[in-house]
Protein backbone atom coordinates (compact mmCIF):
# COMPACT_ATOMS: atom_id res chain seq x y z
CA UNK A 1 0.00 0.00 0.00
CA UNK A 2 1.41 3.06 -1.15
CA UNK A 3 1.41 6.15 1.17
CA UNK A 4 0.23 9.83 0.02
CA UNK A 5 2.99 12.44 0.95
CA UNK A 6 1.27 15.42 2.68
CA UNK A 7 0.93 17.98 0.58
CA UNK A 8 -0.19 21.16 3.13
CA UNK A 9 -1.03 21.72 6.63
CA UNK A 10 -4.03 20.31 8.12
CA UNK A 11 -6.95 23.48 9.57
CA UNK A 12 -5.53 22.03 12.61
CA UNK A 13 -2.15 22.72 12.11
CA UNK A 14 -2.50 25.79 10.68
CA UNK A 15 -4.69 27.11 13.48
CA UNK A 16 -1.24 26.16 15.84
CA UNK A 17 0.78 28.12 13.57
CA UNK A 18 -1.88 31.25 13.75
CA UNK A 19 -1.61 31.05 16.85
CA UNK A 20 1.72 30.98 17.16
CA UNK A 21 2.26 33.83 14.57
CA UNK A 22 -0.49 36.15 16.20
CA UNK A 23 1.87 35.88 19.37
CA UNK A 24 5.03 36.80 17.59
CA UNK A 25 3.05 39.55 15.94
CA UNK A 26 1.99 41.07 18.97
CA UNK A 27 5.00 40.96 20.76
CA UNK A 28 6.98 42.41 17.64
CA UNK A 29 4.57 45.52 17.60
CA UNK A 30 5.03 45.96 21.09
CA UNK A 31 8.87 46.11 20.22
CA UNK A 32 8.11 48.23 17.26
CA UNK A 33 6.16 51.05 19.61
CA UNK A 34 8.81 50.80 22.23
CA UNK A 35 11.48 51.87 19.45
CA UNK A 36 9.16 54.68 18.08
CA UNK A 37 8.71 55.94 21.77
CA UNK A 38 12.92 55.86 21.57
CA UNK A 39 12.80 57.64 18.74
CA UNK A 40 10.26 59.97 19.00
CA UNK A 41 12.34 60.80 23.00
CA UNK A 42 15.13 61.70 21.01
CA UNK A 43 13.79 64.13 18.57
CA UNK A 44 11.38 65.89 21.47
CA UNK A 45 13.91 67.11 23.98
CA UNK A 46 14.91 70.17 24.16
CA UNK A 47 18.09 70.18 21.92
CA UNK A 48 17.08 66.59 19.82
CA UNK A 49 19.49 64.60 21.48
CA UNK A 50 19.72 62.51 25.08
CA UNK A 51 21.49 64.76 27.90
CA UNK A 52 24.92 63.80 28.46
CA UNK A 53 25.96 62.07 24.95
CA UNK A 54 27.87 63.65 22.89
CA UNK A 55 27.02 64.30 18.85
CA UNK A 56 28.64 61.10 17.81
CA UNK A 57 26.92 59.03 20.31
CA UNK A 58 23.47 60.26 19.40
CA UNK A 59 23.76 59.74 15.64
CA UNK A 60 24.95 56.34 16.43
CA UNK A 61 21.95 55.54 19.07
CA UNK A 62 19.59 56.67 16.44
CA UNK A 63 20.62 54.91 13.86
CA UNK A 64 20.61 51.70 16.16
CA UNK A 65 17.26 52.49 16.90
CA UNK A 66 16.09 53.14 13.53
CA UNK A 67 18.01 50.16 12.05
CA UNK A 68 16.27 48.08 14.87
CA UNK A 69 12.51 49.86 14.24
CA UNK A 70 13.06 49.29 10.22
CA UNK A 71 13.81 45.24 11.45
CA UNK A 72 10.71 45.52 13.01
CA UNK A 73 8.71 46.47 10.99
CA UNK A 74 10.31 44.31 8.28
CA UNK A 75 9.44 41.37 10.75
CA UNK A 76 6.02 42.35 11.20
CA UNK A 77 5.53 42.31 7.59
CA UNK A 78 6.87 38.53 6.91
CA UNK A 79 4.39 37.58 10.02
CA UNK A 80 1.61 39.09 8.12
CA UNK A 81 1.88 37.54 4.73
CA UNK A 82 2.62 34.02 6.84
CA UNK A 83 -0.93 34.51 8.21
CA UNK A 84 -2.15 35.37 4.52
CA UNK A 85 -0.47 32.39 3.87
CA UNK A 86 -2.28 30.51 6.64
CA UNK A 87 -5.31 31.94 4.91
CA UNK A 88 -5.05 30.94 1.70
CA UNK A 89 -3.99 27.44 3.17
CA UNK A 90 -0.60 27.13 1.46
CA UNK A 91 1.52 28.26 4.77
CA UNK A 92 4.66 25.98 5.01
CA UNK A 93 5.19 25.22 1.65
CA UNK A 94 8.49 25.57 0.65
CA UNK A 95 8.80 28.02 -1.96
CA UNK A 96 11.66 26.66 -3.64
CA UNK A 97 11.06 23.08 -3.79
CA UNK A 98 7.30 22.64 -3.04
CA UNK A 99 7.36 20.73 -0.36
CA UNK A 100 6.46 21.06 2.88
CA UNK A 101 8.26 23.15 5.73
CA UNK A 102 8.95 21.03 8.96
CA UNK A 103 6.62 21.89 11.73
CA UNK A 104 9.58 21.95 14.01
CA UNK A 105 11.18 25.06 11.72
CA UNK A 106 7.83 26.61 11.57
CA UNK A 107 7.79 26.80 15.07
CA UNK A 108 11.16 28.28 15.19
CA UNK A 109 10.68 30.54 12.19
CA UNK A 110 7.36 30.83 11.71
CA UNK A 111 7.39 32.95 8.89
CA UNK A 112 10.04 31.08 6.73
CA UNK A 113 9.30 30.03 3.38
CA UNK A 114 12.05 28.10 2.68
CA UNK A 115 12.87 24.30 3.91
CA UNK A 116 16.33 23.64 5.83
CA UNK A 117 17.18 21.84 2.31
CA UNK A 118 16.14 25.20 0.06
CA UNK A 119 18.11 27.17 2.81
CA UNK A 120 21.07 24.99 2.73
CA UNK A 121 20.81 25.11 -1.73
CA UNK A 122 21.18 29.32 -1.57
Amino acid sequence: MQTQQQTRYSDAELAEFKTIIDAKLDEARRQLQFYREQMSEQTNSEDGRPRGLDDGSTTATNEDINRLAVRQQQLIQHLENALLRIHNKVYGICRQTGTLISAERLRIVPHTTLSIQAKQNR
